[in-house]
């Protein structure tokens, strides 16, 4: 008779991951120039959130896709902040920028949806957030930029 081990993961832990959920933002090939070449690597920005009040943002290279994806993935679930929601929204307007990137977060009455464009849609739609309207004030198109901008947003809210 054969028997099989397996570790056993407490119940807690496993509903916990299985709860939150992974985007990739962005991937990018990265190149470093040395003495003796070339090194590409690849980038990879994942937003993993629980739609409960709670994001986060991972930022990984790795020498393959997958490897930069898994490790991104792993940094965002270790990253997860508090969002405050009260009724689908935010509490208050806020404005916070992240080196050049500027975002506009208001509120918004129930049922008007999130207005909110590519970067800030992702972040907040895994915050849980279902009421927002926002506006990135920048010039900049840097995806990272822009998330890390709206996170900084959502961190200075109060309740």
């Amino acid at each position: 008779m054969k028997r099989e081990f397996t570790k056993k993961m407490p119940k807690e832990l496993k509903k916990e991951k299985e709860e939150i959920e992974s985007k990739l933002l962005d991937l990018a090939r990265v190149t470093k120039v040395t003495g003796g070449g070339k090194n590409l690597k690849f980038r990879a920005v994942i937003v993993a959130g629980d739609k409960k009040g709670k994001v986060g943002i991972g930022v990984a290279k790795g020498i393959d896709v997958s490897q930069a994806v898994e490790k991104a993935t792993r940094l965002a679930k270790k990253n997860l902040k508090d969002v405050p929601i009260v009724q689908g929204t935010i509490p208050h307007e806020v404005q916070a920028a992240y080196g050049p990137a500027v975002v506009l977060l208001k509120p918004q009455k129930k049922g008007r949806g999130l207005v909110a464009g590519g970067t800030v849609r992702v972040v907040c739609s895994l915050a849980g957030i279902q009421d927002i309207s926002s506006k990135i004030l920048s010039r900049t198109t840097n995806k990272l930029n822009n998330a890390k901008a709206t996170m900084k947003a959502l961190e200075m809210l109060k309740k």
